[in-house]
């Protein structure tokens, strides 16, 4: 297959992109969004001072939109009851940057003003415990006899909230044709028809009555999976006005307002012989939902108790979890989604178990984990892998870290008084069930366009698209267009999330060019359009280790990720460039959970950390010296071969920089660390060793 450079970036990085932010149709008026900063309360509003502006158009309430509601969530899982979300809180907040009305003026400085004019008085209402809304529950029994010299080891395990922190702050553009009755929507989304019938349904328009378009999106990592409240909201405004209305974020409502990832408490055991095999597994989840349900809000849960147990053999299980509104932003899928939540639990209870039992953690792993001649593999909890060799991964990354000798190199250096660990973690990735959709046309004057139904948030479908249907055609990539992520012109899709693109698009777009070439070379005359909707016939299952060397300063507890070996199987490559870019992306936000990053609230729901002042995410100094290995392995899943490959380094990289961790500290009073490892927090645990001693 023809390796490019992306095609994309020529555009991208001489300033020739064309975002949200971009665009700015003739006669646009600009929104704003009034919100309260408190969680939980009632309040009042004067709009008196606003009204009095003569660039305020108008501004919208609750009031003006009484039966409007977010449109229902991913059934995935079934709900204990009916949730319904409003669009702009009604008397009453339920987190802290809330939208309660929005302010539409004649330009964006105004607006903005209007809305810092708006007085608004609250009073706090007492919190109320709600029950459970998704619960799932997975349980195999054992048929082996307890032993007496069985071992069982156990963690208690927290994760912080993360920010998906896309380069591009969320921003929309509606825009109502009244003579046509059509609505165009403009807006950084991961799934542009997923989009469209969102504001159908809410809106009561025909399918043909909106165009949804996603230009340039700077990054999304599922938090662009759904439109948000303040899309419908700005929606209802354009058709209210009879015009065309833009919303921009500040990078203070991204903080504020928009989706968040992670955040589960965890806690699990695993019972193990003193051979070192595993025997039973149990696993409680909790999941925050947030004050709100986006679309994909029940996949984390699911996700992470159906992942369970990894890559290893355990026949008995017990594995649970739930999860819960609160007063807080929204919980969305969040690049890994729930994947990274199964690794961190699985891999620190096979450290605890090495420990236990004086076996190495690498020669633990070995024992127990899912041989390659038992492909496909029925998990304990349904699912099916359907191929992997796990073992040459853990020995592939061995050998590239030469790991018997940095364990003697360890013992040395921690003889002379430093703190070093090293950590190891194996995982696996679903990668997307269901359709998608492709279009390939070829036209008379030998030109070949490629159309997607599954767009793109910089992961490179223009140059990876074009590269499937040229090695079909046998052409050149660089004669081949690609579109995507506009309902005018792109087949319907499911869109670009959950490691999909490649497996399930990419295949769509093989399948298509396929019989482009069959009718071509049939004689059939030009222009030939082949449309397919192709269908995976199961889920590809990626797989990887991860293996990570840290030391940490005795007196600060400042940690260094010396560095980073990985093995991948993402199945074929179509591109390694683009590849090993979506694996260094990855790797660089599970860095970030891992160490550095993390969303605070304060006792009354407020945010406390509102701005890149207080919410630390990676430079490119904080990068450790990486070394990727990808397998490529063979998986019959799809037409293409391929595995997802854009969430492996946030699913793998928390894992072992949290066992590296634990093993550097092995020596202090101190069993588990949570996320994120700050020096603060490694700091503190060095404290318990100088405390004791006095």
């Amino acid at each position: 297959m023809q390796s490019l450079l992306r095609t994309e970036d020529a555009r991208l990085i001489t300033g020739q992109g064309r975002f949200v932010h971009n665009i700015e149709p003739a006669g646009t008026l600009f929104a704003a969004f009034v919100r309260c900063d408190a969680a939980n309360v009632s309040f009042e509003l004067d709009f008196s001072a606003a009204k009095a502006m003569p660039a305020v158009m108008r501004i919208f309430t609750a009031a003006d939109m009484p039966s409007l509601t977010m449109p229902a969530f991913n059934p995935l899982l079934k709900a204990s009851r009916v949730q319904a979300s409003r669009l702009l809180a009604d008397g009453r907040t339920a987190y802290s940057g809330e939208a309660v009305a929005l302010v539409v003026a004649s330009d964006r400085a105004s607006a903005r003003a209007a809305v810092e004019s708006v007085r608004l008085s609250s009073s706090t209402n007492a919190v109320a415990i709600t029950p459970p809304l998704f619960e799932v529950h997975h349980r195999v029994a054992s048929t082996r006899q307890s032993q007496t010299d069985d071992i069982a080891v156990g963690i208690k395990h927290t994760q912080a909230r993360v920010q998906a922190m896309a380069m591009e702050p969320r921003a929309s553009i509606a825009r109502w044709d009244d003579a046509a009755q059509t609505l165009t929507f403009w807006t950084g989304t991961q799934a542009v028809a997923r989009a469209r019938d969102m504001l159908c349904e809410l809106l009561g328009l025909r399918r043909e009555q909106v165009r949804v378009i996603a230009p340039d999106v700077g990054g999304a990592f599922g938090a662009k999976a759904s439109l948000y409240p303040e899309d419908f909201v700005l929606a209802f405004a354009a058709i209210s006005l009879r015009g065309c209305i833009k919303w921009t974020s500040t990078r203070s409502e991204e903080f504020l307002s928009a989706t968040q990832g992670r955040g589960a408490s965890m806690q699990g055991s695993l019972v193990v012989g003193r051979d070192g095999c595993f025997h039973q597994l149990t696993a409680r989840y909790e999941f925050p939902l947030g004050a709100w349900l986006p679309y994909s809000a029940p996949v984390p849960l699911r996700n992470a108790t159906r992942i369970l147990p990894g890559p290893y053999r355990i026949d008995a299980i017990d594995i649970g979890g739930s999860a819960s509104m609160s007063q807080h932003a929204a919980t969305n899928i969040y690049r890994g989604a729930g994947r990274p939540e199964a690794a961190l639990l699985m891999e620190r209870l096979v450290d605890l178990a090495a420990r236990q039992t004086n076996i190495d953690p690498v020669q633990l792993r070995r024992q127990n984990l899912i041989p390659a001649s038992a492909m496909p593999y029925r998990t304990p909890t349904g699912e099916t892998l359907d191929s992997g060799d796990y073992g040459k991964a853990l020995d592939t990354a061995c050998a590239t870290f030469a790991y018997e000798h940095a364990r003697r190199t360890q013992l040395q250096r921690r003889a002379q008084g430093e703190l070093v660990g090293i950590g190891v973690a194996c995982y696996i990735e679903p990668c997307g069930q269901g359709w998608e959709s492709a279009r390939v046309t070829l036209r008379g004057d030998g030109r070949v366009e490629v159309a997607s139904g599954s767009s793109a948030q910089g992961q490179g479908h223009e140059t990876s698209y074009a590269a499937i249907a040229a090695d079909v055609l046998q052409i050149d990539a660089r004669t081949i267009t690609v579109a995507h992520g506009d309902t005018a012109c792109a087949p319907d899709g499911i869109g670009a999330l959950a490691s999909r693109s490649m497996a399930i698009g990419g295949s769509a777009v093989l399948q298509a060019a396929t019989q482009a070439k069959a009718r071509l070379d049939a004689g059939e005359a030009l222009p030939i359009v082949v449309d397919v909707r192709y269908t995976a016939p199961s889920e590809a299952w990626s797989y990887g280790c991860v293996m990570t060397q840290i030391s940490v300063d005795r007196d600060t507890g400042a940690a260094v990720i010396e560095r980073i070996v990985w093995t991948d199987d993402c199945g074929q490559i179509v591109s390694p460039i683009l590849a090993k870019g979506q694996l260094l992306g990855g790797l660089a936000q599970g860095l970030g959970q891992a160490m550095m990053e993390a969303i605070n609230y304060d006792e009354h729901g407020q945010l406390s950390t509102g701005s890149l002042m207080d919410y630390a995410v990676p430079r490119a100094t904080d990068m450790p010296p990486i070394t990727v290995v990808s397998i490529a392995g063979s998986t019959s899943a799809n037409a293409l071969g391929a595995k997802g490959v854009g969430e492996a380094g946030c699913i793998g990289v928390p894992a072992a920089l949290l066992n590296a961790a634990c093993d550097a500290l092995i020596d202090f009073e101190t069993t588990e660390l949570s996320f994120p490892l700050t020096s603060e927090t490694l700091w503190r645990v060095l404290q318990t060793r100088k405390e004791s001693s006095q």
